[in-house]
């Protein structure tokens, strides 16, 4: 991971997270995404989506709330996360956000709406549904879209029927997989006495998902009347790792050392202290924590993973590679440590090496913006100039940065094969850009 505080202050970005990161953007980190989805996976399998077809994405901001803008993602805000005490209470939010999908909600809204899978197109839907669901709709919609009012009705104005339909709808998800629906109402519990407070001083959440007493007490009365047993929930660790790592990432170094050995368990300990430790500077005993992470952990990739960012600040380029390369071969299903691995090669003089394995990474995952940066630099090195414009082009559509975004795609446009792939892609930036 690199780290949290180098940001970008406009507009959304879409960033892996561990050593930098921009303000309201995605938290990338493999091991927090593969986390998460092992906690969405049952309310995810209970609401008849496929969990291998639905990403649970991490946003920077503070404030609490979720969201979908179409059926393959579910976006989590960092402070929503790290407010859940249970894995249930993040359980529900997530069948509650798999309902809308669920439930058409998002696709009616959605049909005539750009579509989400190139990063011109995600770009320009995330940017505006983020700004809306972060509160900032004015600044975001109005750069991104030109739209003001009507973009709100698009995304979030989710009406008090459409809540209590998946409301109910996430409790029988909850309940067919058997996770203990009193998660449901501890999360709505954060958010109920933030009724009365002013619209200015509200989590986005009351403003998307509009409460009522009604609503609670429909809820409460589920709960009361559930009489099944619930065991210890499977996603329990899971929920305890993502929450130790991002919270390892967000929290002062020294917050997060003095509280490591509470973890769940020694793996979750050691992994913590690791970040902070680096994130004090303290390399070595960085990776003196790693190496007691590993040994409980042997095969796990995602501390591989750890462990190699650890290595490329050490610039220990070559070592990093390698194993990135290791941790590649046990997740294949991780583009964000493939994308490590493009950057371990890069630093390490093997360009040709750097720029497969970046397009590898990048056909699989087109949203880390970081990923987008290393290989442009790998296609300037190999002389391809057209391919890093149109590279620089789809970065700077996922930031926003459309004026940006459109110089760069037009120097694609001159310099890339009309009709071919990339020439495409460059037009489809200039698509966004020019019709915001």
């Amino acid at each position: 991971m690199r780290y949290l505080k180098h940001f970008c202050v406009l507009m959304m970005a879409v960033i892996t997270l561990p050593y930098t990161a921009q303000a309201q953007g995605l938290l990338r980190d493999a091991d927090i995404e593969y986390a998460l989805d092992q906690v969405a996976k049952p309310v995810l399998q209970a609401a008849g989506l496929s969990p291998s077809r639905v990403r649970i994405l991490v946003v920077d901001d503070m404030k609490m709330n979720a969201f979908v803008i179409d059926s393959k993602q579910i976006f989590v805000t960092a402070g929503l996360v790290l407010k859940t005490e249970t894995p249930e209470m993040l359980q529900s939010v997530i069948a509650h956000e798999a309902a809308h999908i669920a439930n058409g909600h998002i696709s009616r809204r959605l049909q005539n709406m750009r579509a989400t899978q190139t990063a011109a197109g995600f770009g320009l839907v995330f940017a505006a549904a983020a700004g809306l669901a972060s509160g900032n709709a004015d600044v975001t919609t109005g750069l991104a879209l030109g739209l003001n009012a009507s973009a709100k009705r698009v995304f979030l104005a989710h009406s008090r029927s459409e809540e209590a339909s998946a409301d109910q709808a996430a409790y029988k998800y909850m309940k067919r997989a058997q996770l203990n629906p009193l998660g449901m109402q501890q999360t709505l519990s954060l958010f109920e006495g933030q009724l009365n407070l002013t619209t200015q001083r509200q989590d986005p959440y009351i403003q998307s998902h509009p409460l009522s007493r009604d609503r609670l007490r429909a809820v409460e009365t589920l709960i009361a009347s559930d009489s099944m047993a619930y065991g210890q929930n499977p996603s329990l660790y899971w929920h305890a790792r993502a929450l130790g790592k991002l919270s390892a990432f967000i929290r002062g170094p020294d917050w997060t050392l003095q509280r490591a050995d509470k973890s769940v368990t020694k793996d979750i300990a050691h992994m913590r202290k690791a970040v902070a430790l680096s994130r004090q500077g303290k390399l070595d005993q960085a990776l003196a924590e790693m190496d007691k992470a590993q040994a409980l952990r042997p095969k796990d990739p995602f501390l591989m993973d750890l462990r190699a960012e650890l290595l490329m600040r050490a610039r220990q380029f070559k070592a990093s590679a390698q194993t990135y390369a290791k941790a590649a071969a046990l997740a294949p299903n991780a583009p964000l440590i493939l994308a490590g691995q493009g950057r371990a090669l890069l630093a390490s003089g093997d360009v040709r090496a750097a720029q497969t394995v970046l397009e590898t990474a990048r056909s699989r995952d087109f949203r880390n913006i970081r990923l987008h940066q290393d290989l442009a630099v790998a296609y300037g090195k190999l002389g391809n100039n057209g391919m890093a414009s149109v590279v620089t082009a789809e970065r700077y559509a996922l930031q926003g940065k459309l004026n940006d975004a459109k110089l760069h795609a037009n120097r694609a446009e001159a310099l890339l094969p009309r009709g071919t792939p990339a020439w495409q892609r460059a037009q489809d930036v200039l698509s966004v850009a020019s019709n915001r």
